[in-house]
């Protein structure tokens, strides 16, 4: 089976076939950096990271966009609460996620252009639009007629007379369906030149001046949270499209992290950060959490399904760990289970695919406990093969160390697990009294033990 995506605009499951062979090319609506990224705002690029890894693991080029949205009216308004420039406000949690991308294992971006870097491009897509007849200036503003795009809701399926675009009243606007492309400068907000006046973007002008200069007129994917289809999206296709471009090919979006079913954004106060959630789990703990569920299913955040991420990731780690210490160190080449490749290959299904990587866990350990080294190396191999698609392999540089949590991490845990192996032998020998000790000892010294169908899980008990 070849790859297949759902794709938003069709409502359908297509096979992927980029415009270019070997080459895949995706646009990622990143962030609007007005404050400390949470759980919610990286989803999607842990999401987007995966299918790049998916793509590129054949030798296929990837080309991965994700924007820097850093001139908006939320960023405005936060850096004047805050007393501060726009620029540095901006700057400042534009850091914070790439900090939070990177502390996540987010592969970086091929690119990560900022909206404010690409007025040009946009001034030259606004020029396209009015001498097309889908856009007009007005007092400084320039607008996009949506009745003048007879496809306009056909990514959101939206109808015409239904469509609210959730902007403020303009006495500039011919149809209150009309969206902002440009808007007019006011007193104190920064502004840049254009044929029509100074002023600032528009969202959706941002991402498609964007998409199309470092991907060309048409390319492959577009991607982003649910949340976009409309208007965000609509929008963006559209102007596009009227312009004269093919645009994006596949759409893709990912659901919600909830709260209390809700959306999780910082306007409804139930926000989880990214620093204070490392706070309390390892980052590749957290990122199994986060793609560890269907791109496309919300995730319900509580504490109770994070702590079931953490225990599981805990156990590949454990095996591995065991592996190496058993048999010497283990390369990351290994075989992709069928059961893996098929599940990645239907729509990212992420679940599936983790439920084979500790299916292959577990003839690990069977292999372990039987004595059978060899066999225990090559489901380590490929279980390293396939955390590794999914950018949660325990061994990988990235993780070696966090995995450990350092060097003395690491010393304890090479302790605990000869520990283990004397106490999985002592059992094997029915010697319970010696097993029995041996778990005693590791409770004194605050290690606690727990027997799983994967194998003995350990943890400190302050983890």
């Amino acid at each position: 089976m070849s790859l297949h995506l759902f794709d938003t605009a069709t409502r359908s499951m297509r096979e992927f076939v980029p415009q270019v062979s070997g080459t895949a090319s995706i646009y990622v609506c990143g962030a609007t950096v007005q404050g400390v990224p949470h759980i919610g705002h990286v989803r999607s690029g842990l999401n987007f990271d995966v299918l790049r890894r998916w793509l590129a693991r054949d030798g296929s080029t990837v080309r991965l966009v994700r924007n820097v949205t850093d001139i908006d009216d939320k960023i405005l308004a936060k850096a004047t609460e805050h007393g501060a420039r726009w620029w540095e406000w901006a700057y400042r949690h534009e850091r914070a996620f790439d900090a939070a991308y990177d502390a996540l294992g987010c592969l970086p971006a091929s690119y990560s252009p900022r909206a404010t870097g690409h007025v040009t491009q946009m001034v030259d897509l606004m020029e396209r639009l009015i001498e097309k007849g889908h856009a007009y200036a007005s007092d400084g503003d320039v607008y996009f007629s949506v009745t003048s795009f007879p496809e306009y809701g056909e990514l959101s399926g939206q109808k015409l007379d239904e469509v609210h675009q959730g902007e403020s009243a303009a006495t500039g606007k011919r149809d209150a369906r009309d969206f902002t492309l440009w808007k007019a400068a006011k007193p104190g907000e920064p502004s840049w030149p254009t044929p029509w006046g100074p002023g600032r973007p528009g969202w959706h002008l941002e991402c498609s001046a964007m998409a199309t200069a470092y991907l060309g007129g048409t390319f492959d994917i577009h991607g982003g949270g649910i949340d976009l289809i409309f208007p965000h999206h609509e929008n963006e296709q559209a102007q596009s499209r009227a312009a004269g471009d093919g645009f994006a090919r596949y759409w893709m979006h990912n659901a919600w992290v909830t709260l209390s079913g809700e959306k999780m954004s910082k306007s409804l106060g139930n926000t989880v950060s990214i620093p204070a959630m490392l706070e309390r789990v390892r980052a590749p703990e957290l990122r199994y959490y986060l793609v560890g569920p269907h791109y496309r299913s919300a995730i319900e955040y509580s504490p109770e399904a994070l702590d079931e991420s953490v225990s599981a990731y805990r156990r590949i780690e454990s095996f591995l760990r065991r592996v190496v210490e058993r048999t010497g160190a283990v390369g990351a080449e290994g075989e992709l289970s069928p059961a893996f490749v098929t599940s990645m290959d239907d729509d990212m299904g992420t679940p599936g695919a983790l439920a084979a990587i500790h299916k292959r866990l577990r003839e690990g350990n069977t292999a372990l406990e039987s004595g059978d080294d060899a066999g225990a190396r090559a489901a380590a191999g490929s279980v390293r093969a396939m955390t590794g698609v999914l950018g949660l392999d325990p061994l990988s540089p990235q993780w070696h160390e966090a995995a450990a949590g350092g060097a003395g991490r690491h010393a304890l845990g090479v302790l605990v697990e000869r520990l283990l192996e004397e106490r999985s032998q002592a059992r094997k020998d029915r010697d319970f009294a010696r097993a029995d000790a041996l778990r005693d000892h590791l409770l004194l010294a605050g290690i606690a033990v727990e027997d799983t169908p994967d194998g003995p899980l350990w943890t400190l008990k302050d983890d």
